[in-house]
């Protein structure tokens, strides 16, 4: 399906503003470029990857330039492009860094044994060794011994493949500087005789630093969390990791951090120092909240508190744009209970407390408090529960304008747009702060090649991880030759740099894990 449809919720605190567009639904239509209002639009430059291929493209959805890579690209300030390894972020062994040429200028392999990195890095420049380093998520590999020593409960056991994410730091030599891992700091309530148990007299709740061992209907397994997103603020010094399963933390880097000693860094980040500074998205998680349930009668449900599911990137909007510091996510709009799963952009303040003040510093979501907020009665949408702390929101008006089950991204703009990629539609769209469109497109590269009509095919056939926007001035676009080289089916009518995507990217579990099914396939049976 695809939709021309724009709906936005403004969700300031204590208030939600709605406003709309015309939607419509069709099993088939154009791929490319669908509509651009050049006087609402955020002039510039629009950069994804599929099939192994990166492109940038101008207003028109002309390609002005591509790179021989394409799985969840970065554009670095110097015009190259960061990308994984391999075409398939749910694992690779490491990165490889090319020029504006398409020439390998940097390559990185995680040899340790153990870490399986995937999905998502950033490269930053760590003003500590006055040089840039790239972080980047791994899953850590746990033994059932080790699991059982922290506390994990033995009745759930045995604990065979379990893994956490970790957040590794390397410099531009290879070399580790700096390490941070979930399982120093869990927190449980199981066994009394072990460092991390909860207390005489307290619970788990007392513990939002930490993340619960035990975690109900959860126990520890291979990709437990299935970190998927991660960026850097270079000013707080700080880190965000976002867990698929709904939740986003903050960490300290920088009172974690020694330089020219990887070994005390990595141990300070072990200890109370490097516990969360914030989380958001689901506080039943840690005993504050209410969890998602089915209701008595069983044709009705909740989401309790918990504010996402199935999130992806999580970032930090940049200095100098509108809601500078706050966070973007994309709600994907799973595992929330509702009749009608969809999908949802948040802008999150979480300096906010429960009058709706900046405190300038991190305040526990749930002391923040809630609203709730009712849908249109032809959505079949239950009242939910929303963060006061959630202070900009978009969300299409029909159930189905905007769904993605997978992937998917948020960026605002300079001119307080936002810029939205729905991963299994190849969807890319931006909004104003109002919910007015004002550019989409749809991605044409699929499985069998480039196509100018798309039908009615299965989810991710077009499917992009992650779009962005940059603008005509960025860093990495000046004095570069930006003419216009036909679109992309154009260009493959002449057989020039496209291809067939290979596999669907993004969020295909780690092979062998049998709770999630494969991307684009059916759940596969236990052995």
């Amino acid at each position: 399906m695809r939709y021309v449809l724009i709906f936005v919720a403004l969700a300031v605190p204590l208030a939600l503003v709605t406003s709309s567009a015309c939607a419509y639904e069709r099993l088939q239509g154009p791929t490319e470029l669908l509509f651009c209002d050049k006087e609402k639009a955020c002039n510039g430059y629009t950069l994804f990857g599929v099939g192994g291929r990166t492109f940038l493209l101008d207003m028109e959805g002309r390609v002005v330039h591509t790179w021989p890579v394409g799985t969840n690209p970065h554009l670095l300030d110097n015009g190259h492009i960061l990308d994984a390894s391999r075409d398939d972020p749910s694992g690779f062994q490491g990165f490889r860094e090319v020029d504006w040429d398409g020439k390998v200028v940097w390559e990185y392999v995680e040899k340790r044994e153990g870490y399986a990195p995937h999905h998502d890095w950033v490269r930053l420049f760590n003003k500590k060794l006055n040089a840039p380093t790239t972080l980047y998520i791994a899953n850590r590999s746990i033994t059932h011994e080790q699991a059982i020593a922290a506390g994990a409960d033995p009745k759930k056991g045995p604990y065979r493949d379990g893994q956490m994410d970790a957040v590794v730091e390397v410099d531009m030599q290879g070399n580790v500087v700096w390490e941070w891992w979930f399982f120093d700091h869990v927190v449980q309530d199981v066994d009394a005789s072990k460092p991390n148990y909860v207390g005489q007299g307290k619970t788990v709740a007392d513990y939002p630093g930490r993340i619960n061992l035990n975690m109900p209907g959860r126990p520890l397994k291979r990709d437990w969390l299935h970190c998927n997103a991660i960026d850097y603020n270079g000013d707080l010094d700080q880190v965000v990791i976002n867990s698929v399963q709904g939740e986003f933390y903050v960490i300290d880097h920088g009172k974690t951090f020694v330089a020219g000693d990887a070994k005390a860094g990595i141990a300070k980040a072990a200890g109370p120092a490097g516990d969360f500074l914030y989380r958001f998205g689901d506080p039943a998680r840690y005993g504050q909240g209410d969890p998602p349930r089915v209701l008595e009668n069983w044709d009705n449900a909740t989401s309790g508190h918990k504010q996402m599911g199935g999130a992806h990137h999580v970032s930090w909007i940049p200095a100098g744009l509108p809601g500078a510091g706050h966070f973007m996510i994309f709600n994907n709009g799973q595992y929330l209970f509702e009749r009608t799963p969809q999908s949802s952009i948040l802008e999150i303040n979480g300096f906010l407390d429960s009058g709706g003040k900046d405190t300038g510093r991190y305040v526990n979501p749930p002391d923040a408090g809630y609203t709730q907020v009712r849908y249109d009665k032809d959505t079949h949408k239950s009242p939910r529960l929303i963060s006061r702390q959630v202070v900009w929101s978009y969300q299409s008006k029909n159930n189905h304008g905007l769904f993605s089950h997978i992937g998917s991204s948020g960026q605002r703009l300079a001119n307080g747009n936002t810029f939205i990629c729905s991963d299994t539609e190849g969807h890319f769209f931006e909004v104003t702060v109002t919910g007015e469109l004002a550019w989409e497109y749809i991605n044409p590269v699929t499985r069998d090649g480039a196509v100018k009509v798309l039908g009615d095919v299965l989810p991710m056939t077009n499917s992009v991880f992650r779009a962005f926007r940059y603008a005509a001035d960025h860093p990495a676009l000046k004095g570069r030759d930006l003419t216009p080289k036909g679109t992309i089916t154009e260009r493959a009518a002449q057989g020039l740099d496209v291809q067939p995507r290979r596999r669907p990217p993004g969020d295909r579990p780690p092979a062998g894990n049998p709770d999630q099914p494969e991307r684009g396939g059916q759940r596969k049976a236990r052995p």
